[in-house]
C-alpha cells in the first residue's frame, strides 16, 4: 500500500512537557516518525513533526488516522497552541543537493540586511532550510542552512550584498567537510595583537613615521615584504635590547582572542602563530596562550644591542604558506582541514593554501582572495564561522570556573 505522511506543527508558548505530550499522542497510532524539528524564540515555541502511515487520506473523523488527527487537534486545544496538518505521499524526502552554510554577522544586524541577504539566496534559486542564531552580543551572528546553490556563484553573489549592507557573510559547505577543520594558523600583529611590533620598536628609535609609512605599503602589497622588512629592522639598529621588555609590556591582544584560542583548544583543535615579527616577542605568546606552533623572524642582538640586521631566513609571503604546510605535517593534520586567518598581503598565500582562509579586518588585496571576511573588531566572532554557539562558550567557561 501507498506510504503517506502527515506534518504536525504545533505553534504557542514554551513550556515543559510539549514535545513528550505530542510524542505520547502520537505512540497510540501505527505511525512512524520520518522527520521532526523544534525551535524556541523568546518563549514561543514552533514544532514540527512528520510521521508516515500506511493507507488513504485521513479526511473526517472515522478511521485510524482520522482518529490522530482529532487526537493531536485535541491536544493542541488543550495546550492553547495553534496547529497546522497537511498530509503527503513521500516520507523519505531527499534533502536538495548543494547544501551550504551562509554565517551573518552584523554589529548591529538589520532586517534591511536579512532581506537583501534572503533575496539573493531566492535568486540563486536555492532554499532556506534553517536559520539558527549563533550570537547576540556583542555581534549577532546568524547561521542559514540552504539547499539547491552553487557554493562558488552565491558567494560572490553574497559578497557584494554584504558590502552593500555592511555587513560579513560566509559561504561554506556543509556536512563532514566544514566540522573536520582541526589546525588554526593566525597572523600575529594586527590580527592576534593590535598594531605592528615593528612599529612599536620602532617608536623606541625615534623613526615611527618612516616606518609605519613603509609597513602600510608593504601590506598593500606595493612592495616585496622581505626587501621592506630589512628596510625597516635596518633603522632599529642600536636599540638596547632591554627594549623587548617595554614592546612586550606595550602588546595588547585583539578583542576576543584569548575565548577563540582557549575555546578551540577545548576542542582539541591544534593553534600555531606564523609572524612577520619577532620570535623576542612571539615566543612570549606562545607561552602565555598555550600555542602548540610558532614561526616568526629573529632580531639580531650582538652584545647587548640590535644589529639592524634578522638572523636566518625571514618568513615571508612564501614563508607563512610553508609554515601551515609544516605545521599540518608536524600535528598529522591534511591541508583540507586548516584555517589560516590574516589581515595584510604577506598572508596571501597561507589563506587561498588552506582549506579555509579568513580575511580579518585585512587590507582589499587579502579579503578578494580569502574565503570570507571578518571585519567585526572581536577575534572570536571567528568561532561562529565553525558553527560554534556563543551559548556553548559561555557555558564551557562557566563550568572551567566552577571546577575545584
Amino acid at each position: 500500500m501507498k506510504q503517506r505522511t502527515l506534518l504536525i506543527t504545533l505553534n504557542g508558548p514554551d513550556r515543559p512537557g510539549v514535545t513528550s505530550r505530542l510524542f505520547t499522542v502520537l505512540s497510540a497510532f501505527p505511525v512512524v516518525v520520518a522527520d521532526a524539528e523544534q525551535v524556541v524564540i523568546r518563549g514561543r515555541l514552533t514544532l514540527g513533526v512528520l510521521v508516515a502511515y500506511a493507507g488513504g487520506p485521513p479526511t473526517g473523523t472515522g478511521g485510524t488516522i482520522g482518529a490522530l488527527w482529532s487526537a493531536v487537534e485535541r491536544l493542541a486545544d488543550d495546550l492553547g497552541m495553534e496547529v497546522e496538518l497537511s498530509t503527503g505521499t513521500d516520507a523519505k524526502e531527499k534533502r536538495r543537493r548543494g547544501r551550504l552554510h551562509v554565517t551573518v554577522l552584523g554589529e548591529p544586524l538589520l532586517p534591511a540586511a536579512m532581506a537583501g541577504i534572503a533575496g539573493r539566496i531566492a535568486a540563486a534559486g536555492a532554499n532556506i532550510d534553517r536559520i539558527e542564531r549563533l550570537a547576540h552580543e556583542p555581534v549577532t551572528c546568524i547561521e542559514l542552512a540552504i539547499s539547491g546553490a552553487d557554493p562558488d556563484s552565491l558567494r560572490t553573489a553574497l559578497a557584494a550584498e554584504a558590502a552593500l549592507q555592511e555587513v560579513d557573510v560566509a559561504v561554506q559547505r556543509s556536512g563532514l567537510h566544514r566540522r573536520a577543520k582541526r589546525l588554526i594558523v593566525m597572523d600575529v600583529d594586527s590580527t592576534l595583537i593590535q598594531g605592528e611590533v615593528v612599529e612599536m620598536l620602532a617608536a623606541h628609535a625615534g623613526c615611527m613615521d618612516e616606518v609605519e609609512k613603509i609597513t602600510t605599503a608593504a601590506m598593500r602589497g606595493e612592495l616585496d615584504f622581505a626587501a621592506s622588512l630589512r628596510e625597516r629592522v635596518a633603522l632599529l639598529e642600536g636599540l638596547p635590547e632591554e627594549v623587548f621588555d617595554r614592546v612586550r609590556a606595550d602588546v595588547v591582544l585583539t578583542p576576543g582572542a584569548r575565548t577563540l584560542v582557549r575555546t578551540l583548544k577545548r576542542l582539541d583543535y591544534r593553534f600555531a602563530i606564523v609572524s612577520g615579527g619577532f620570535t623576542q616577542i612571539t615566543d612570549t605568546l606562545v607561552a602565555d596562550l598555550g600555542i602548540d606552533y610558532s614561526a616568526a623572524n629573529t632580531l639580531e642582538v650582538v652584545d647587548g644591542r640590535l644589529t639592524g640586521r634578522v638572523v636566518g631566513e625571514i618568513v615571508d609571503r612564501p614563508g607563512k604558506a610553508r609554515a601551515l604546510e609544516r605545521f599540518a605535517a608536524q600535528a598529522g593534520i591534511p591541508i583540507s582541514q586548516t584555517v589560516a586567518i590574516g589581515d595584510g598581503a604577506n598572508d596571501l598565500d597561507m589563506i587561498t593554501a588552506a582549506g579555509l582562509g579568513i580575511a580579518f579586518n585585512a587590507k582589499p588585496v587579502l579579503r578578494q582572495a580569502a574565503d570570507t571576511a571578518v571585519n567585526v573588531p572581536y577575534l572570536d566572532a571567528i568561532l561562529y564561522l565553525l558553527g560554534i554557539p556563543r551559548d556553548e562558550i559561555l557555558a564551557a567557561d562557566a563550568e572551567d570556573t566552577q571546577t575545584p
